[in-house]
């Protein structure tokens, strides 16, 4: 595989021969060149439904009739009343004629935009029929049976499943499944789909849900004037493809009605109800509550020893601090880390969801989570604060976003990259059982604008390496090779993008507490010799020897964020006409002795289903005075709301460990003021700096 070539400059071709034949993809994709222009290593040697569970029934026994509804139960403690008052209102399913509202192209995770779009007149309601409709034509022009609707809890989150299940009904989805208070993390999400059967139970693979809509807009704030969003996962838990979305956005210009439940049907009462609760909203399609926990904290107890977790958060010397961002995630912390492993309450920090997360920007990185930086003795530029005593510090913190998919690792005074953090991983897999019972892994992919630090240590260890555009469905393909395709198991796997989202094969999303565990199970493992009162191995210590071995990648990006739509067009073309598709041969090196030596746009020809992606990222490969290379990625976000993210990826390989110690901005600052005067970013932007480096 390319990603795993020696380092040099190297063009192969952007696409792959594979067979088109279904049944020679597994033979094919053995043989297949991935994308080349990507930086290569350097060469060196829910709780089971009693039967008590009450049963709202809203099936309609009168046209206009009152508003109240018939609650019955068999359980002593519900509400009890009388047949004279048993009336519903009516659940009429009824068609809405609406018209086609532009701007509805899903970007890399499902569709963003202001909440007030979404709030207007038929917004919900003209992409989600559009979602149903291209649900049902990949399932063959069947409706789907069931369904899971749940959000990261951001504003406008409760009053989006409301409609969403009324129009779920209409079109004729027998279960559409709820979590208690509406909120359940993303890779909580991905579990319920793989594992959850009709009772609440059942191991992963065996889920009955045939899809997610899932309401977030991940790291993005939230609240009046924020943003809001919808994905869907597909059938085993994955974020929908590039086909799908497509086709999704390609019917959203063809709507020309809706079907829902008429207007006076009573709300689901998606707070208040117990696990188990049952809305009946037509004759034929039931919601029910069910435990947002459950599957999900089987999946990771497939993943780590949670007896073994246990101990080693109760040994003297071991303190964490984990902050929710007040997102979705906090609460699976709660659950996860004091309710199962036993640390103090006291190690959690804005772990209460809130609809506008506290006000602040649940983005897991050394800006936004600054709070959590100080606490863990950091800098903003991730080195260590040189007037705080380490040994006082917590041994590990860790934070999620929003919607609980994405992680920041760090230990006492010492900042790890989410590059670095994969790679440690990968390279520490004998201290995860989910890895180490089945004899290591199988494959690891990294997005693009990753650090190729994870290439290194799956080239030395022998695992196959795939370089892929952003974004999680890519990997979903991987992980579902055989599961999908018949072809060749990767299982396990590991994978990560640079924008702090990592994970495995135990659901189809990026998660951020697995990130969290994976952490403590790599030290637990490297205090095992440790004996007790002894210092304790720290993130620090096996984040340095690793450097040692392998080299350390110096990595760091720029966010330029709410730039002009029209500007940051302007930039990316500029590089493509000038250095892309132009001569940069005639380029003389910096004052600091960096040269550009060639520029590539990363494409991507998928080893699984032989789809193809292009424009995935302009790569401008410079040369380093030493003669060691480096590169520095520029792309456009698909993740923000209005205008636009430029994304700039810096990356520098240095194998001299006396070096190991610069922070990360200063070792990369001269690459990038050269990069930044290439690309004339501050007179084409008007941007000066940077809004976030991390």
């Amino acid at each position: 595989l390319n990603s795993c070539e020696p380092l040099h400059l190297i063009h192969l071709p952007a696409t792959m021969k594979f067979a088109t034949a279904t049944t020679a993809i597994a033979a094919a994709f053995l043989a297949v060149i991935l994308p080349s222009h990507a930086f290569a290593r350097p060469s060196f040697g829910l709780l089971p439904r009693s039967s008590s569970s009450t049963v709202v029934n809203y099936d309609a026994v009168s046209r206009g009739g009152g508003a109240s509804s018939a609650i019955t139960s068999s359980s002593s403690s519900s509400m009890q009343m009388s047949s004279s008052t048993e009336t519903t209102a009516s659940n009429e399913v009824v068609t809405i004629p609406t018209t086609p509202i532009e701007g509805m192209r899903p970007g890399t995770s499902g569709l963003r935009k202001k909440v007030e779009v979404w709030m207007g007149e038929h917004y919900v309601e003209n992409f989600i029929q559009s979602l149903i409709d291209t649900a049902v034509d990949a399932n063959g022009g069947k409706m789907l049976d069931t369904i899971v609707v749940a959000g990261d809890g951001r504003y406008y989150n409760n009053e989006a499943i409301q409609t969403i299940a009324r129009l779920l009904a209409a079109n004729g989805i027998k279960n559409i499944w709820i979590p208690q208070s509406g909120i359940m993390s993303t890779p909580a999400v991905s579990a319920v789909i793989r594992r959850r059967t009709l009772d609440g139970t059942g191991n992963d693979g065996e889920g009955l849900a045939q899809g997610g809509i899932v309401l977030t807009a991940s790291h993005n704030p939230g609240g009046p004037g924020e943003d809001f969003g919808i994905k869907y996962n597909e059938g085993l838990g994955q974020p929908a493809g590039e086909e799908f979305t497509e086709a999704l956005y390609e019917k959203t210009l063809k709507l020309t009605s809706y079907k829902t439940i008429s207007e006076n049907s009573p709300e689901i009462d998606i707070v208040g109800a117990p696990v188990g609760t049952e809305y009946q909203l037509t004759p034929t399609s039931t919601v029910t509550i069910i435990d947002p926990f459950h599957n999900y904290l089987d999946a990771l107890k497939s993943c780590f020893d949670f007896d073994q977790l246990r101990k080693f958060g109760a040994r003297e010397g071991f303190s964490m601090i984990f902050d929710g961002m007040h997102g979705a995630g906090g609460q699976f912390a709660q659950r996860v880390l004091v309710e199962e492993l036993g640390l103090p309450p006291s190690s959690l920090m804005r772990c209460n969801p809130l609809p506008d997360f506290g006000k602040c920007h649940p983005d897991p990185n050394l800006t936004y989570a600054s709070e959590l930086v100080k606490k863990m003795g950091l800098l903003s530029d991730g080195g260590a604060d040189p007037s705080l005593d380490i040994s006082t510090l917590p041994a590990l913190g860790a934070a999620n976003d929003g919607d609980g998919d994405r992680n920041l690792i760090a230990g006492a005074g010492f900042f790890v990259t989410p590059s670095d953090s994969m790679a440690l991983i990968c390279d520490n897999w004998e201290s995860i059982p989910q890895f180490a019972q089945r004899g290591g892994l199988n494959g690891v992919a990294r997005s693009m604008p990753s650090s190729a630090a994870l290439d290194v240590v799956a080239e030395a260890r022998g695992i196959p390496c795939f370089v892929t555009p952003t974004g999680w469905k890519f990997f979903g393909n991987l992980m579902s090779s055989k599961e999908s395709f018949d072809g060749r198991d990767y299982g396990p796997f590991l994978c990560g993008e640079e924008s702090f989202g990592t994970g495995s094969d135990h659901v189809r999303e990026k998660d951020g507490l697995w990130a969290v565990l994976a952490w403590m199970s790599i030290l637990s493992k490297a205090n095992e010799g440790v004996s007790d009162g002894s210092a304790l191995v720290g993130v620090k210590d096996i984040v340095t020897s690793h450097w040692a071995k392998y080299g350390r990648h110096f990595y760091c990006r720029y966010d330029y964020e709410g730039v002009d739509t029209d500007d940051a067009n302007q930039v990316m073309d500029m590089i493509r006409e000038k250095f892309v598709n132009g001569d940069t041969s005639s380029l003389e090196a910096s004052d600091s002795g960096i040269k550009l030596e060639d520029a590539v746009e990363f494409s991507y020809t998928d080893p699984v289903d032989g789809s193809q992606t292009s424009n995935q990222g302009l790569i401008l490969n410079f040369k380093l005075a030493s003669g060691d290379p480096a590169r520095v990625v520029f792309r456009l976000s698909g993740t923000g709301s209005a205008g636009a993210t430029v994304r700039m990826y810096l990356e520098q390989y240095e194998k001299d460990s006396s070096k190991h110690d610069m922070s990360a901005p200063v070792a990369l600052k001269d690459l990038a003021e050269e990069a930044l005067r290439l690309v004339q970013m501050e007179k084409t932007t008007g941007r000066d700096a940077p809004t976030v480096i991390t």
